[in-house]
């Protein structure tokens, strides 16, 4: 099983893969996390240090594949999970595109030539892509031709929702010519989630979890530690890994998962602005309508 999780940059989208791919391997699967961001830290939280890119270690090779084992690109990382990161686009020393004006694609798609290379893609029950901020190219979608579902990291925000919606565009458009469907939503570190239901009210998707508020969740982020190896010495913390357990359940059930309607961006606009600026009110229980008529 493949599956790319996407989000809006600065969402938590890294520290929820990570936690994930925890709680898919405590289900006894064998995982392999491939971060797909320039800034190479997606399995910070799993390794705690950031390790070598695809991309560098190709080009120290001078692109030579045969030359290339896994042990130099593939690492273990807490609870088994082994861990690549492809990096960014390579410079023109390695004869491609100046520093900033190269695709994403092209580097997941080096890093899914070598791991086939590597008969990697063959050894692993589930392989997650987290993949850089929003879809905003054809080069960041690239992980979508790849995966048979994908799940969108979100807050009850205005801007995270907007890039969600993006993000559905983009698997609608793949799932045109790949068997690939929509998992659902995961919500992360939010209060509320009235944005979230007006949302999957008007593009009707599956809402994996709502993680709550959770402080530690973004302290793991900086400790460089998953939930889980927090949880080890503080067990009051399990209780934050059952939501994660709780998504892979749903992912290893195989779910089947939406091709999602569509919505242009100024639909939705008007969609969350109006609940914004004309809130409903909720209707008073039966024992404040006593009350007022007391009064």
């Amino acid at each position: 099983m493949k599956l790319a999780v996407y989000g809006k940059g600065g969402i938590g989208k890294s520290t929820t893969s990570c936690n994930i791919s925890v709680a898919l391997a405590r289900r006894g699967k064998k995982v392999l996390q491939i971060g797909c961001d320039p800034k190479h830290d997606s399995t910070f939280t799993l390794t705690g240090f950031l390790i070598p890119t695809i991309i560098d270690t190709l080009q120290e090779k001078n692109f030579h594949y045969e030359d290339i084992w896994p042990e130099d690109v593939i690492y273990k990382g807490y609870g088994g999970v082994h861990c690549v990161e492809a990096g960014g686009p390579p410079g023109v020393e390695a004869g491609g595109p100046p520093a900033g004006a190269g695709c994403g694609g092209y580097v997941v798609g080096e890093t899914v030539k070598l791991l086939k290379e590597l008969n990697a893609f063959d050894e692993y029950d589930v392989i997650l892509f987290d993949v850089l901020g929003d879809v905003v190219c054809g080069g960041f979608a690239a992980p979508l031709n790849y995966a048979d579902y994908c799940m969108i990291v979100t807050d009850n925000g205005f801007d995270a929702l907007f890039a969600a919606n993006r993000i559905a565009a983009s698997v609608r458009e793949k799932a045109r010519t790949h068997p690939l469907r929509l998992a659902g939503l995961i919500g992360n570190r939010t209060s509320k989630r009235d944005l979230i239901d007006k949302y999957v009210e008007s593009v009707p998707m599956p809402v994996l979890e709502v993680l709550p508020l959770i402080e530690d969740i973004r302290v793991s982020r900086v400790k460089g530690k998953t939930l889980f190896e927090m949880a080890e010495h503080d067990p009051s913390l399990n209780y934050v890994c059952d939501y994660y357990l709780n998504i892979a359940d749903q992912i290893l059930s195989r779910p089947e998962g939406v091709v999602p309607q569509d919505s242009p961006d100024r639909d939705l606009f008007s969609l969350l602005s109006d609940f914004y600026l004309n809130p409903v009110k909720p209707q008073p229980t039966a024992e404040e309508e006593l009350d007022l008529m007391m009064v």
